[in-house]
């Protein structure tokens, strides 16, 4: 109860302070809005703001489960070759350390339609911490646990099943704690990039369609919108962290 508490007195404080700065210091709406003309146009552009909002959720979600899958499924591949991972290890520095926002407009002219370059640029983003985790998690399996597997003669998928899949559990949601931020950011960086007007729009759209116009209050609801969705993200996935370590694991153990 306390830790649902302490959050919504907290952000409740913010918000008396938000207010009572506007009021004092008679600062004029089309700089910073009060709370009560962010509340206003939230009401008024409900319609609008919940269908960005789901559109830029679909993205980023669409592109962790991806990650997800992806992520995955390279870093078990690449820690039973130590070759391919040398192999590969050069591309996917480049592709990790080059800034999304360079590639976004190469990605654009290349995808489809806008929305799929939107995903890409998140699923970019969000697969290497992922993988790059999980590949960690596996590679630090005890080994002293697997020369005993190796002593009764295990087989090396027993091995990853048993042994090194659970040891990698940890790594692997801390790389989706961070990936779920990332593939938000990514998606964002995509509508600025690729966005699309219409039914369409996400969030990153009409902030901007808000900036161009002028319309503050709208802008600072399309923010609110956005950290409510980070925020969701990262308490999601941290409670599936939960779910899944604090049984044996001494990083959710209460």
């Amino acid at each position: 109860m306390l830790r649902i508490t302490v959050p919504i007195v907290g952000a409740c404080t913010m918000i008396a302070c938000w207010a009572v700065y506007v009021d004092v210091s008679a600062v004029p709406p089309y700089i910073l809005p009060g709370p009560g003309a962010v509340a206003s146009s939230f009401m008024k552009d409900w319609a609008i703001l919940l269908a960005a909002l789901w559109t830029t959720a679909q993205t980023t979600f669409m592109a962790l489960l991806l990650a997800v899958a992806g992520g995955g499924c390279a870093a078990v591949v690449l820690a039973q070759s130590r070759w391919l991972e040398t192999l590969l290890s050069p591309v996917m520095v480049t592709l990790q350390v080059t800034p999304i926002v360079a590639i976004a407009p190469l990605i654009l002219i290349y995808s489809p339609t806008p929305w799929f370059a939107q995903l890409i640029c998140a699923f970019l983003v969000t697969f290497f911490p992922i993988m790059l985790n999980t590949l960690q998690g596996l590679k630090s399996a005890d080994r002293h646990h697997s020369d005993l597997l190796k002593t009764y003669s295990a087989s090396r998928w027993q091995t990853l099943l048993y042994l090194k899949l659970p040891s990698a559990l940890p790594s692997f949601f801390a790389g989706l704690k961070i990936g779920g931020g990332l593939a938000l950011v990514a998606a964002v960086v995509g509508e600025f990039a690729a966005g699309q007007a219409g039914n369409n729009a996400g969030l990153a759209f009409r902030l901007l369609e808000a900036q161009y116009r002028l319309n503050m209050p709208r802008l600072f609801a399309c923010l609110i919108l956005l950290a409510i969705l980070g925020a969701a993200i990262f308490g999601l996935t941290s409670k599936l962290s939960e779910l899944a370590l604090r049984r044996w694991h001494e990083s959710e153990q209460k």
